[in-house]
């Protein structure tokens, strides 16, 4: 089956959105299908406002238009609720081609954040953006509940992996800082809530890995704490496997992969009791979550490093991928508004 992926967050962004559509492409090509990205590196773009290293998509409708018609797909995924997103939602309706999406992220809190827009209008937004969608895919079951609760419909799960290969297990000798070291891996923004982290009263030494709009003015604000910048790799697997806690200030994201990949290197996890982390680590004892962020990173330094690594290898890309293809809304590649093809089923197979 051919697939496209419409997405305003690619590379050479590094975070969630980002490392689950590389994933799921890889995935994807190793079960016989061909998928198409359509990202900004491909139309004029610029720098969105406060955060210069996502870039916007200048006019895009007539160029990703012909790439779509170029590449035949058999399915549209639109990931994203961005310039492509809209230019790939209005592509469809005029074509009456179905097609589905995903909420990857809880945008209506971080445009709050940043200016104060509330959260109501926000969600009305993205409930219009996602409404002709087929399928509206999620990451949790609080997520689903939760934007079930604001009228949006047809939800759907798509859980997230791990690369056990990559994440793993190493020698803590790698990072040479008083012990113990508590970790955050992630984007250094507002909306991350890192503050709270930062602000915690803990012993031994905390290290953040990331880039972001916050990075320079927090690495000022807080010379006692070790910041590494962005990290990739074989250099990020080492970071996150020489730390002794993974403590996660989140409170608005969907999920947390960077959770699992913690995880998977035998990192015990501290976070807050919200949904992504209820979702993901409740009641598995691989780690704490308590309003007392500071009490959960304590206790989570006396859980087994294989417990967490156990945990962690039930998350599989695998499975991720297959949860993705069974959500999606195949069409006859000449056809619009047709039902699922037996060229779109088959075609996979053969290319």
């Amino acid at each position: 089956m051919r697939i496209v992926i419409v997405t305003d967050a690619w590379l050479p962004q590094v975070n969630g959105v980002v490392r689950t559509l590389m994933r799921t492409v890889d995935e994807l090509a190793l079960l016989g299908h061909q998928s198409q990205i359509v990202s900004p590196d491909l139309f004029h773009s610029v720098p969105c406002p406060t955060y210069s290293e996502i870039r916007l998509a200048l006019k895009p409708g007539r160029r990703l238009a012909r790439l779509i018609d170029a590449f035949q797909p058999c399915a549209i995924h639109i990931a994203t609720e961005g310039p492509l997103g809209i230019a790939a939602r209005r592509y469809c309706l005029s074509r009456k081609l179905p097609f589905t999406t995903a909420f990857h992220t809880r945008f209506p809190e971080y445009v709050k954040a940043r200016i104060g827009l509330p959260l109501s209008v926000g969600y009305a937004a993205l409930r219009r953006f996602h409404a002709p969608a087929h399928g509206v895919m999620v990451a949790t079951s609080s997520l689903e509940q939760d934007l079930a609760g604001r009228g949006f419909r047809n939800l759907r799960r798509w859980t997230r992996g791990v690369d056990t290969d990559l994440f793993r297990l190493r020698d803590k000798s790698f990072l040479d800082l008083p012990r113990p070291i508590y970790l955050y891996v992630g984007r250094i923004a507002v909306e991350k809530n890192i503050g709270a982290f930062l602000a915690l009263d803990l012993p031994g030494s905390k290290l953040v890995v990331g880039g972001g709009p916050q990075l320079a003015e927090l690495a000022h604000r807080h010379p006692e704490v070790r910041f590494a910048g962005p990290r990739q790799g074989e250099d990020l697997a080492r970071h996150y496997a020489a730390a002794d806690v993974f403590v996660f200030p989140s409170r608005t994201d969907t999920f947390g992969l960077v959770i699992l990949e913690a995880l998977a290197c035998g990192i015990p996890v501290a976070a807050y009791p919200v949904p992504g982390p209820l979702d993901v680590i409740d009641g598995a004892e691989v780690g704490f979550l308590d309003e007392d962020l500071a009490s959960a990173a304590r206790k989570a330094l006396a859980i087994p490093a294989q417990r967490c690594r156990d945990y962690a290898l039930q998350f599989s890309w695998r499975r991720s991928a297959e949860q993705f293809l069974a959500n999606l809304q195949p069409f006859g590649p000449s056809a619009a508004a047709s039902p699922p093809s037996a060229l779109c089923y088959g075609a996979g197979a053969s290319e």
